[in-house]
C-alpha cells in the first residue's frame, strides 16, 4: 500500500519529504490567501503550522476562503480558530494551532520562537512591514503575498540574501486598492498562493529561491518578473548596516484602522486587554440587543451599530467608516 505523501516523495524524495516534516511554518493573516496556504501546507505534511488572525468568518467570505462554512459563519467563528478545526480534519498527523490575535511590533516577536518560515497573507502594508522587520531580526525566510481583483503578487525575503520590503517600498503597488473596493476572483488567491507554498517548500527543502518580484494578471494572462537584487539598500533601517527595526518598536496608541467595503472600523486599544465576555454580557443586557457569544467574542446591537467585541479588547464597529465616531462607541462601552 501507498503511503499518504508517496507521490508527493516522488517529486522530492524522502529527504526532501523529511526536512518538511521537520519545519514549522507560521501564517499571518487566514482570510483567502491564509486558509489557502495553509491548506497546501497540512495536505504536503509540514510538521507544524501556526495561524494567526484577528478576524472572524462572515457568509462575504466564502466565495474565495475555501476553508470555511456556512456554519462558521452563522456561528461567527475566528477564522484562526475555525481553520485549525478544518485542518485537524484533513491532516491529524501534524501540529496545528490557530491564534486570534492582532498582529503587531507588541506580540509579534514572541509568535516566533521555532518557527522556520513566515507566510504573509496579511491585508495592509503596515502589518506586512512589521512583519518584514521581525523577520530580517531574527533571520526567518518570509515570503510576501497579496492579491486582489485578478492581480497577484509574490516575492521570498529572505535575510542577508535578498533586500527586504522596507527596501522595496517604492517598487511594489501600496495604493487603497483592496478586495472590499474593487473585488477580487478566488483563481487568483489559488494562483498566489500556490506561488508562495512553492518558494516555501523550496526553502524548507533546502533549495535556493532567487530575489525575484513576481507579479500576475490571472484575468489577462500576463505576468512580469523582476530581479530586485540591484535595489538592496545598504542604508536600510530594516536590513542596512546599521539596522534599526524600525516597525518592532513604534510608538504605542489605540489604533482604529477603517476596514474598506465594509462601512466599519476596527479599534485596537494600546495593549491587549483579557476581557470577561461573559460578566459583560451580563452587565449589558439591558444597554444592547440581539446579543450573540461564543468563547471567542461578543456580537451585539448598540443603537445602530453592530459590535463584535474580541477577548482582547479590539472591537470592529459596523455602521460607521469614520474612526472618531468608533472610537467614541468603543469608549463609551469600555472606557
Amino acid at each position: 500500500m501507498t503511503h499518504r505523501y508517496f507521490k508527493q516523495e516522488l517529486f522530492l524524495g524522502r529527504a526532501g519529504q523529511n526536512k518538511l516534516e521537520n519545519n514549522h511554518a507560521i501564517i499571518f493573516g487566514a482570510g483567502a490567501l491564509g486558509s489557502s496556504i495553509a491548506e497546501m501546507l497540512v495536505r504536503a505534511g509540514i510538521g507544524a503550522i501556526t495561524i494567526v488572525d484577528r478576524d472572524y468568518v462572515e457568509s462575504s467570505n466564502l466565495h474565495r476562503q475555501l476553508l470555511y462554512t456556512e456554519e462558521d459563519a452563522k456561528l461567527k467563528l475566528p477564522k484562526a480558530i475555525a481553520a485549525e478545526n478544518r485542518l485537524k480534519k484533513i491532516n491529524s498527523s501534524i501540529t496545528i494551532k490557530g491564534i486570534m490575535a492582532d498582529i503587531s511590533f507588541q506580540n509579534i516577536e514572541m509568535m516566533l520562537d521555532n518557527i522556520s518560515i513566515i507566510m504573509d497573507a496579511t491585508d495592509n502594508f503596515e502589518t506586512r512591514l512589521v512583519i518584514n522587520d521581525a523577520a530580517i531580526k531574527y533571520d526567518i525566510p518570509f515570503i510576501f503575498g497579496a492579491c486582489v481583483s485578478s492581480y497577484g503578487l509574490t516575492y521570498p525575503v529572505i535575510s542577508n540574501q535578498t533586500p527586504c520590503l522596507h527596501c522595496l517600498i517604492d517598487h511594489i503597488p501600496m495604493n487603497n486598492i483592496t478586495c472590499d473596493t474593487t473585488g477580487i476572483i478566488s483563481p487568483i488567491v489559488q494562483w498566489t498562493a500556490a506561488m508562495q507554498v512553492s518558494q516555501a517548500m523550496q526553502i524548507m527543502t533546502g533549495q535556493s529561491v532567487k530575489p525575484v518580484l513576481r507579479s500576475f494578471d490571472i484575468w489577462k494572462m500576463e505576468h512580469a518578473e523582476i530581479d530586485v537584487l540591484k535595489l538592496k539598500n545598504k542604508q536600510c533601517p530594516t536590513c542596512g548596516e546599521k539596522a534599526e527595526f524600525p516597525y518592532l518598536s513604534m510608538e504605542r496608541q489605540t489604533k482604529a484602522d477603517i476596514l474598506c467595503g465594509r462601512d466599519a472600523v476596527h479599534i485596537r486599544p494600546p495593549a491587549p486587554k483579557a476581557l470577561d465576555l461573559k460578566y459583560l454580557s451580563n452587565q449589558w443586557k439591558n444597554l444592547v440587543s440581539e446579543m450573540m457569544a461564543n468563547p471567542y467574542l461578543l456580537s451585539f446591537q448598540y443603537e445602530e451599530y453592530r459590535v463584535i467585541l474580541f477577548k482582547d479588547g479590539r472591537a470592529i464597529i459596523h455602521g460607521t467608516a469614520e474612526s472618531s465616531s468608533a472610537k467614541k462607541i468603543y469608549n463609551r462601552l469600555l472606557g
